[in-house]
C-alpha cells in the first residue's frame, strides 16, 4: 500500500484525476469488447469514447474520490448480438475490471519510475514536482486496483454479477437481476457505512504488494 485511508485536501485533489482515467476507461473497455463481440449499441449510442463525459455517474465519481470505491454509467450491452450471450456477456463484464487491473500495474510501474529521479533532484521545485507526480501515480494505482476489486463483487449492478452469468443457470441468474434496483440501493447504503471497506483493503493492499514486488524485480 502507498498511503493511508486518511482523506486530505491533497489526496482527494489527486484522486480525482485518477478516478476519471480509471472509471472513462473501464466502461471504454466494456464497449469495446461488446462492440468486437458484434453488439454496436454502445457506439451507436456514443458511448465508445474516452471522453469521461460521456461514462461518469455523479455519485459513483463521488464514491470513487472519496472511499476509493465507485462506478459509472454502465455502457449499455445487448446480449442479443453476441453468438454466445453467456459467454459475451461475461467476456464484456471482465473488459472493465481488466483495463483496471493492467491501469494499476501502470501506476505502480511509473511511481518506482518516478522515485527513481529523486536521487538526481537538484531543486527544491523539482523535487516537490516529483513527490507530487509520485503520489498522483500511487493514487491512480491504488484507486484501479479498488475498481477492480469492488466491480468483481458478485452483486447486481457489479461487473462480478454478469460474470456470473456463466455460471448459473438463466432462470436463477434472472431472478437474481430482477432486484438489481432494490440491491444497488443495499451496496450504496453499505459502501456509506463502510462495510466492503475492511476486506477490499486487504485483498487491494494484497496485490499492490504483489505487484511492487514484481516490479522491484524488474527495476531494482
Amino acid at each position: 500500500m502507498f498511503f493511508g485511508n486518511d482523506i486530505n485536501i491533497v489526496s482527494m485533489l489527486l484522486n480525482i484525476p485518477a478516478a476519471l482515467i480509471a472509471l472513462t476507461v473501464h466502461e471504454y473497455c466494456h464497449g469495446y469488447v461488446a462492440y468486437r463481440l458484434g453488439d454496436p449499441t454502445a457506439r451507436s449510442l456514443g458511448r465508445l469514447s474516452l471522453n469521461p463525459l460521456k461514462h461518469l455517474d455523479p455519485i459513483g465519481t463521488l464514491f470513487m474520490i472519496l472511499f476509493g470505491f465507485g462506478y459509472a454509467k454502465p455502457v449499455p450491452i445487448n446480449p442479443r448480438y453476441f453468438k454466445d450471450p453467456r459467454k459475451g456477456m461475461a467476456l464484456t463484464a471482465a473488459a472493465g475490471p481488466i483495463s483496471n487491473l493492467l491501469l494499476a500495474f501502470l501506476g505502480a510501474l511509473l511511481y518506482r519510475l518516478t522515485l527513481l529521479l529523486l536521487p538526481i533532484v537538484s531543486t527544491e521545485f523539482l523535487l516537490r514536482f516529483i513527490l507530487i507526480l509520485a503520489s498522483f501515480f500511487a493514487a491512480f494505482h491504488y484507486l484501479n486496483l479498488s475498481l477492480c476489486v469492488f466491480n468483481m463483487i458478485p452483486l447486481p449492478p457489479l461487473d462480478g454479477s454478469r460474470i456470473l452469468y456463466i455460471f448459473l443457470p438463466p432462470r436463477l441468474y434472472f431472478r437474481i437481476m430482477k432486484y438489481e434496483r432494490v440491491i444497488m440501493i443495499i451496496l450504496l447504503a453499505a459502501l456509506w457505512l463502510g462495510a466492503f471497506s475492511g476486506l477490499i483493503n486487504v485483498i487491494v493492499n494484497a496485490i499492490s504488494d504483489g505487484m511492487l514486488w514484481l516490479i522491484s524485480l524488474l527495476i531494482p
